[in-house]
């Protein structure tokens, strides 16, 4: 019997509905600020998606290449959001794999959508919480339902970004980037072990305490600690970093300094071919 696919509605001819990706979740992404001429913190982004091919059991294509296909996508632009996705390629129905396995890659632009490079967000905390998997955590794999459940609770225009807690009450991150808790000198992120995704920006701040001597610990963060950190701060590829200006209820002071390890970051985190 011939394959149909109906599309609301319609007979519809469909490739994508056979790889793995849209099927199951099967592959990875990675989002990518381009600034002034080059991808940003190309080396963290390429790191992380290799450690997930090893991960997923799938081929990585060669790096020379996705760079060369980077900067033509981007040519003459100087902002853009780069997204590289990464399937597992085509198969019939059911879980299991083709015994050959073609991975798909797929690169998508569009356009800078902040105005303002140093935001301030108001954020909350989620009721829906992240399922704990130590196989996946730190990568970006394509199952990311937790993440637009938590998205949706944070709706309203009072709202910029919401904290996602892990299955035993712990702060993991935020739906869309990393946190970092400033206790007197000492910054703080969660370690995401069993859950969440080991960003770019954070992995940044990590690298910039140990160069430069900086106190920056992974460590657990429960949320009353949180509402007791003197400043608070959200990291993403895009954003960067983003200060917290309240937490719930809780404002938090904005003229506590700014830990030096997040100033450091900040000035390097969209700048092309900066160490990350």
């Amino acid at each position: 019997m011939q394959e149909s696919i109906l599309i609301d509605g319609q007979a519809a001819e469909a490739a994508w509905i056979r790889d793995r990706g849209f099927q199951f979740g099967d592959g990875l992404f990675e989002t990518i600020a381009f600034r002034d001429g080059g991808p940003c913190l190309w080396e963290g982004h390429v790191d992380r998606l290799l450690d997930g091919c090893t991960r997923l059991g799938l081929v990585a294509p060669p790096v020379e290449l996705l760079h060369a296909e980077c900067m033509q996508l981007c040519a003459g632009l100087d902002r853009a959001v780069l997204k590289l996705y990464i399937t597992a390629g085509d198969s019939e129905r059911g879980y299991r794999r083709p015994d050959t396995v073609a991975c798909r890659r797929i690169l998508q632009r569009s356009n800078w959508p902040y105005l303002i490079d140093r935001p301030s967000w108001r954020v909350r905390i989620c009721r829906q919480r992240v399922g704990e998997n130590p196989a996946l955590a730190g990568i970006k794999h394509l199952n990311r339902l937790e993440q637009v459940l938590a998205r949706a609770e944070c709706d309203d225009a009072a709202t910029d970004e919401g904290v996602m807690l892990g299955q035993d009450g712990r702060v993991v991150s935020g739906t869309m980037s990393n946190l970092f808790a400033q206790f007197g000198g000492v910054l703080v992120t969660p370690r995401i072990d069993g859950a969440g995704i080991a960003g770019v920006v954070r992995r940044l701040i990590i690298e910039l305490g140990r160069q430069h001597g900086w106190e920056v610990r992974e460590d657990r963060v429960d949320p009353d600690k949180l509402r007791s950190a003197d400043a608070l701060f959200m990291t993403n590829s895009l954003v960067g970093i983003a200060r917290v200006v309240s937490l719930d209820d809780t404002e938090l002071d904005q003229t506590v300094p700014v830990h030096p390890a997040i100033d450091a970051a900040r000035a390097l985190s969209h700048v092309p071919g900066a160490a990350s």
